[in-house]
């Protein structure tokens, strides 16, 4: 590696890495809802299960001195899973509703890239190396890993398309960004994240149409071996696909 290359603590961004978010966000979905409904915990004792590890893993990923896969992606899961419950409690036990939790959540994502935007100059994932653009990496991260529940259930709940109509929506759009990366010159960093928010919401449909009963248009698979599956799959996926940093170059970082 060339001696103006700085290392990122985040995964580079590739075809495997969108797979696996993929996987990390449909296994926050079943698990989360296997914690709150399925064992019948509720949404706030869920809140309370998750929001702990998460914390505990963000803590351990800044405190990190390079990046760790397995760390990194635990991480990644443990935000989908709290961000799972929060939105839960949110739109249903505090009667926020999708339309108002989606919208709430969407500034909170916004608001959390400009402040990042404003202090550091970027939001590259690329950059991500030091624990000040770490804690702004992780908040966004959790912002949108809720934001994308609420905006996932909201879609197929209310606008009649259905778990597997509203998944296939989500997945349009991610393939459309994909068509823009390769044959536009719009920013790199506004597809990233467009694209990093879309997969949750996909993510949760692709969840929800696993585990729900037959008369709500799911495959009624039970949640708990739905999440073991998943995160049987998840876990071979990362140990199979190589996995580097990401890396930036020093000299435009200074």
């Amino acid at each position: 590696m060339p001696n103006d290359r700085v290392l990122s603590k985040v995964p580079a961004v590739t075809l495997g890495f969108w797979i696996i978010k993929i996987l990390a966000t449909t296994l926050g979905e079943t698990g989360g809802d296997t914690v709150t409904m399925t064992w019948d915990m509720g949404y706030l004792v869920g809140c309370l299960i998750f929001v702990g590890p998460l914390l505990l893993l963000v803590g351990l990923q800044i405190a990190a001195r390079r990046f760790h896969p397995l760390l990194y992606w635990a991480t990644i899961v443990a935000s989908t899973t709290a961000g799972t419950t929060m939105a839960d409690f949110a739109d249903r036990s505090l009667g926020v509703g999708y339309a108002g939790g989606t919208s709430v959540l969407l500034a909170c994502v916004l608001a959390s890239l400009l402040a990042w935007y404003r202090v550091e100059g970027s939001v590259s994932v690329a950059t991500v190396n030091s624990p000040r653009i770490e804690a702004f990496y992780w908040l966004t991260i959790t912002f949108s890993q809720t934001l994308g529940t609420a905006l996932g259930d909201w879609m197929a709940d209310t606008s009649g398309l259905g778990y597997l109509g509203a998944a296939a929506v989500f997945a349009a759009g991610l393939a459309g960004l994909a068509v823009a990366f390769y044959t536009t010159k719009l920013s790199r960093m506004a597809l990233f994240w467009m694209a990093f928010i879309l997969t949750r919401p996909l993510g949760a449909t692709v969840g929800d149409f696993f585990d729900k009963p037959h008369h709500q248009g799911g495959l009624a698979v039970s949640r708990p071996l739905a999440t073991v599956i998943i995160g049987g799959a998840m876990l071979a996926l990362i140990l199979l696909i190589p996995q580097r940093a990401a890396e930036h170059s020093a000299r435009t970082s200074a």
